[in-house]
C-alpha cells in the first residue's frame, strides 16, 4: 500500500544517517512503527521461525541492535545454535520498510545481563522473565524448581551485516541496499541503488 507522502523526499545522502537517526527513535519512542521488529531466525530443523521483538537499544557506531528475550526461549537457543538473523521493520508514516541481515550473540548470564535486569525489575515487563514456565510450555508442566525469583531475561545483540531499505511512494519506489563489507559505519558511498 503507497501511503500519501509530502513533497519533500530524502536524498541518497541523506539516507544512511536517517536510516539509523529512525532506529535510535524507536528505542525511545513507544508510539514509533520501528520499535516492534519481526525477528526471523533458523530452527533445529532448517525451518524459518520468526517472532515480534521489542527494539531496546540502537548503536550507530558499531552498527549493533539489542532487544531481549527469555532465556529459556526457542528463539535464545536457536539464535545459539546458528547467529544468523534477520530482522523486517515497516513504518507507515515513512512509507519505508527496512530488512536487515545480522550476526546475533545471546547473553545469559554476566554484568551486562545483570544490568539490564535491574533496569528492567523496576518495570511491568520483569514478570515476564520470572514465569516458573519456559516460554512455550504446556500450561500443565510442572514448574521449574529453579524457578523461585530467579529471572531469565537474556540479551540478544545483532550486529548489522546488510541493510535492505524500500520506500513506497506515490511518486516512484526507491530501494537501496548497504552490504556492510565497509569497516566504517554506513555512508551514502557504500550504498547501492537497486530496482524496487
Amino acid at each position: 500500500m503507497t501511503r500519501p507522502h509530502p513533497t519533500d523526499r530524502i536524498t541518497p545522502a541523506e539516507l544512511p544517517a536517517r536510516v539509523w537517526q529512525e532506529l535510535q527513535r524507536a528505542t525511545v519512542d513507544r508510539h514509533h512503527e520501528w520499535r516492534t521488529p519481526v525477528l526471523a531466525s533458523v530452527d533445529a530443523d532448517g525451518l524459518p521461525q520468526a517472532r515480534t521483538v521489542v527494539l531496546r537499544r540502537t548503536d550507530a557506531d558499531t552498527r549493533t541492535l539489542t532487544c531481549f528475550t527469555d532465556a529459556r526461549s526457542p528463539k535464545c537457543a536457536e539464535l545459539q545454535t546458528r547467529p544468523q538473523a534477520a530482522l523486517v521493520f515497516w513504518s507507515q508514516r515513512l512509507g519505508w520498510q527496512l530488512r536487515i541481515a545480522a550476526h546475533a550473540e545471546v547473553d545469559t548470564t554476566g554484568p551486562a545481563v545483570q544490568a539490564a535486569w535491574e533496569r528492567v525489575r523496576q518495570s511491568a515487563a520483569a514478570s515476564d522473565y520470572l514465569m516458573p514456565r519456559a516460554p512455550g510450555a504446556p500450561l500443565d508442566e510442572a514448574p521449574s524448581a529453579a524457578a523461585s525469583g530467579q529471572h531469565h531475561l537474556a540479551i540478544v545483540r545483532l550486529q548489522v551485516s546488510g541493510i535492505d531499505w524500500l520506500e513506497l511512494h506515490r511518486d516512484g519506489h526507491r530501494r537501496g541496499h548497504w552490504d556492510g563489507s565497509s569497516t566504517e559505519r554506513p555512508e551514502p558511498a557504500g550504498w547501492a541503488w537497486l530496482t524496487p
